[in-house]
């Protein structure tokens, strides 16, 4: 009996930085840009900005994304977004993660998919409740009421 090929991994997609490219890209697994894109990324895997690299359209897709260069797009990483001390982002992100370095630029509202519950400590945290002058720090009425005025 004849024995089937068995299906390749996808190769990661390259574009080198002496490319310039306008429209939507589908990517089937990694990509790392080098170069320029002018139009939306949809990648079912990794996706690597390089320094060289700058990223215009709508939205950047994919799992984890790493930005070393410059992107204005919407950002959705099903995973997590890094942006390296050389990243410039202008645009709105949806994450589970977020890991930012020092002397990273970013301009635009951060939503994370996942909420994390803080635990480990044996104090409550305060929650922070606005009033008509000014905020108070509160714990939560269930564990013990007490305020400070900032």
């Amino acid at each position: 009996m004849p024995q089937q090929p068995t299906p390749a991994k996808s190769a990661a997609t390259y574009i080198s930085s002496t490319t310039e490219l306008q429209g939507t890209m589908h990517v089937d697994g990694d990509l790392q840009v080098d170069g320029i894109v002018h139009g939306g990324i949809q990648a079912s895997g990794n996706v690597v900005i390089s320094q060289s690299g700058l990223i215009e359209g709508p939205d950047l897709r994919g799992n984890n994304i790493t930005i070393h260069g410059v992107v204005k797009a919407k950002i959705y990483a099903a995973g997590q977004l890094t942006l390296t001390r050389t990243a410039r982002l202008e645009g709105d992100v949806t994450a589970s993660a977020l890991n930012m370095e020092a002397g990273a630029f970013y301009v635009g509202f951060i939503t994370t998919t996942e909420s994390k519950v803080l635990t480990g400590g044996s104090e409550p945290l305060p929650e922070l409740v606005g009033h008509a002058d000014g905020y108070t720090a509160q714990m939560h009425p269930a564990r013990e009421n007490f305020g400070r005025q900032f």
